[in-house]
């Protein structure tokens, strides 16, 4: 009986050992997206002296540039949080944008965060599948929050 007792304890703790694991495994991955100058490059350009070819050789050639009118400059930086299968989350979002004259010459430079505004997605590709809102790793672990832990110690 002794040696059934001493198995069915070394069950529970290769049990609980991997459960510890798991949990474990399920840390927050911090992913950066973009690029943004530093705040030191920024510094260097000097409005209405700076033109638009003395920019790019300061902070290098920009993210993306203005189609309508006036032809500004945009650097575009994201952190996203993943945490295990949960929808990735926008944790810091950063917009720098130069802005210049009909010259050529730097007008102004605007810094924008989360906090000037909502959250606006950059790029959006969807691919609707047949099988509603819930994703293949959703139904996979659908089932994780009935598991009841406290089951693995009953005798």
């Amino acid at each position: 009986m002794t040696g059934r007792l001493e198995m069915a304890r070394g069950t529970r703790l290769v049990a609980v050992l991997t459960l510890m694991v798991g949990l474990a495994a399920c840390t927050a991955d911090f992913r950066n997206h973009g690029y943004v100058p530093p705040e030191e490059d920024l510094q260097a350009i000097i409005p209405g002296i700076d033109t638009r070819a003395t920019v790019e050789e300061t902070v290098g050639v920009p993210t993306a540039s203005g189609v309508l009118s006036d032809g500004a400059y945009y650097w575009v930086g994201t952190t996203m949080r993943h945490y295990g299968w949960q929808k990735p989350q926008v944790v810091e979002r950063e917009v720098v944008a130069i802005s210049f004259t009909e010259t050529d010459v730097v007008a102004n430079i605007e810094r924008y965060g989360l906090e000037d505004g909502r959250v606006v997605p950059i790029s959006r590709r969807v691919t609707d599948s047949a099988s509603g809102d819930l994703s293949f790793i959703r139904k996979l672990f659908g089932n994780i929050g009935s598991l009841n832990p406290a089951g693995f110690f009953e005798e």
